[in-house]
């Protein structure tokens, strides 16, 4: 190869890689574990530049003319990675949901914990800390990179999704998150039912007595003690629940 050639083919890649960055930037912007302020902005770049590098010399083709990166096809690459990155964080606010439902429905939403950006319940934030350590620890992360990979055959370069089959598709993962939060959360809404089922049986049946006193400590013990038990199982369902997410993105929604 001649080195004009050389120097066609390398220029070419490199607008490649530029057009590539503003998806992966987008997706890394607002996916659950890296789009957290709590890591440094300048590592969140890096990983989006190094990602953006190895998705461009993994899917660029010299045969393939790269397209003119203007306003339209830029724009549309980041609202692709936008709604990519979002799906993902809606399976991280999933448990953020979980732990928000059985910390009212265990009278422990006054105790906080924080992801960085915002309180939380201090359950919800065990969850959410729990779900990402598992996500990583797991390999899980590895599986998101052929994930993303995936999606350019569905959306390749130049895609202009319908804006009505993105909002359903969206809307669908909006669905599913409520639905897996709450299916996390139903022991501790049961739970919930129990004890104040007991306590209006106890207050009629003795009423004088301060049944607030004595019920108070005993849904507080309770909740964690069910927290310490149901945790694992929590965790291991949402895992579930994102591989299938990984496995068939589009099915989701």
């Amino acid at each position: 190869m001649s080195p004009e050639a050389l120097f066609d083919v390398l220029g070419e890649g490199m607008r490649f890689a530029a057009i590539v960055f503003f998806r992966i930037g987008a997706v890394l912007s607002v996916m659950p574990g890296i789009g957290t302020r709590s890591l440094p902005l300048r590592v969140r770049l890096a990983l989006a530049i190094s990602l953006a590098g190895f998705f461009a010399v993994l899917l660029f083709d010299p045969a393939v003319p790269v397209p003119d990166p203007d306003v339209g096809l830029l724009a549309s690459e980041t609202v692709i990675g936008l709604a990519i990155g979002l799906a993902l964080r809606f399976m991280i606010l999933a448990l953020h949901t979980a732990g928000t439902i059985a910390a009212q429905s265990t009278s422990l939403s006054q105790i906080f914990g924080t992801d960085g950006v915002e309180p939380m319940p201090a359950i919800g934030h065990v969850l959410v800390v729990g779900g990402l350590a598992l996500m990583f620890l797991s390999g899980m992360h590895l599986h998101l990179l052929a994930t993303l990979a995936g999606f350019y055959d569905v959306w390749p370069i130049g895609a202009r999704p319908a804006a009505g089959d993105l909002a359903l598709w969206i809307a669908g993962h909006v669905s599913e998150t409520f639905v897996l939060a709450f299916r996390l959360a139903v022991p501790f809404v049961i739970l919930s039912m129990l004890y104040n089922v007991t306590l209006g049986v106890i207050n009629k049946a003795m009423p004088q007595l301060m049944v607030s006193f004595v019920g108070a400590p005993v849904i507080t013990l309770g909740g964690l003690m069910l927290l310490a038990l149901s945790a694992p199982y929590m965790l291991g369902l949402w895992q579930a629940a994102l591989a299938r997410f990984l496995s068939h993105p589009l099915g989701a929604g």
